[in-house]
């Protein structure tokens, strides 16, 4: 394939904005040519910024043109479903942000589509396209942690100065279940497999009186290679001294922490078990800056490329489509959890 040869459309302007990335990066094929957002003001001005041809305020065209091989979908979580679907049925390769939907019986649907078209899908989770994750991962996949013991992730933020910048999610409302844990869920999904069973508890912080649902979580997970683990997700409280995203694994050999934060970048701790006084080693990674609102560019431009190889060499992704539809799946374990006060199966069997 010629450079530039695969044309992506863009529905949702948000963090959908790293995006045009992809048009000033000469090592990928990947070229925006069209962008799409309810508010005709935004996406025509987007549209001129970027020298970007073609926009549109309706989805449905978008999803149409010959030009466009790839649809990546950065609308708010309870129309990815829609926008998701109508991709898929014109014919087209798919990156959905996270979460993949908010909904099972939308995302087993989903699951079912991908596998009729035989087309390429990808979840966008930027977690596992952050490099302190990337490392912790390289250090698992080689075998140097040995055996996963317990492994914990995190995803807490105060999310009050989001809400002015993206104010469906108290409109909609987003439900953090979907919408944040799904970030925790699937990083330990991506290091540990399937979960199978868990338990949770949600309370209702005070801090935004307008925003309906629970929006702070606590879940202890069973996976079905037998490690057990904790999942936390906090978005109603006050920013916390704690990095924004934490990943913690205790193995058998090592055990390793990555972290990531917006303003801070991250780092990598590991101790080893086989050295003297188990002194612990920190690696540090710097902030990463982008042209979208979030500051997640370079992930987004990651997992783009490696969409791309995907689609030219005929790969799965990753996450892929049944990996989305798992982590939402754990997404409504959990709340059948939380409102029965019980531990719940994860269904797995897509």
């Amino acid at each position: 394939m010629a450079k530039k040869e695969i044309g992506v459309g863009v529905i949702g302007l948000g963090m959908g904005s790293g995006m045009f990335a992809l048009n000033q990066n000469d090592s990928t094929r990947l070229e925006v040519r069209a962008i799409c957002s309810q508010t005709e003001a935004k996406v025509k001005a987007l549209s001129e910024k970027y020298s970007i041809d073609s926009w549109t305020t309706d989805y449905r065209e978008l999803v149409k043109r010959k030009d466009i091989d790839v649809v990546a979908v950065y609308s708010p979580d309870h129309l990815h479903h829609e926008h998701c679907v109508a991709a898929l049925k014109a014919g087209k390769h798919v990156v959905c942000t996270k979460p993949l939907t908010n909904n099972l019986e939308y995302a087993k649907e989903l699951v079912r589509l991908v596998r009729e078209t035989k087309l390429k899908f990808l979840v966008g989770q930027t977690m596992r396209y952050d490099p302190q994750m990337t490392a912790a991962k390289r250090f698992f996949d080689d075998g140097e942690i040995g055996g996963v013991i317990f492994a914990e992730a995190h995803y807490v933020h105060d999310l009050r100065p989001i809400f002015g910048m993206t104010p469906w999610r108290l409109t909609a409302p987003q439900d953090f279940m979907f919408g944040g844990v799904c970030h925790p869920v699937d990083v330990l999904r991506w290091f540990m497999g399937d979960i199978e069973e868990l338990h949770a508890f949600g309370c209702k912080g005070p801090l935004t009186p307008e925003y309906p649902l629970m929006d702070n979580f606590s879940l202890n997970v069973k996976f079905t290679n037998g490690a057990i683990g904790r999942i936390l997700g906090l978005y109603g409280v006050i920013e916390p001294t704690e990095p924004m995203m934490k990943v913690s694994l205790f193995g058998t050999k090592m055990n390793v922490v990555a972290t990531y934060s917006d303003n801070l970048g991250g780092q990598v701790k590991t101790v080893w078990d086989k050295i003297d006084f188990r002194p612990t080693s920190t690696m540090p990674f710097p902030v990463e800056r982008g042209i979208d609102v979030y500051g997640h560019t370079n992930s987004i431009v990651r997992y783009m490329k490696h969409l791309e190889d995907c689609i030219v060499n005929n790969k799965e992704p990753s996450p892929s489509v049944l990996d989305g539809a798992k982590t939402i799946s754990a997404g409504a374990a959990a709340w059948q959890s939380i409102k029965e006060d019980r531990v719940v199966k994860v269904f797995n069997e897509f």
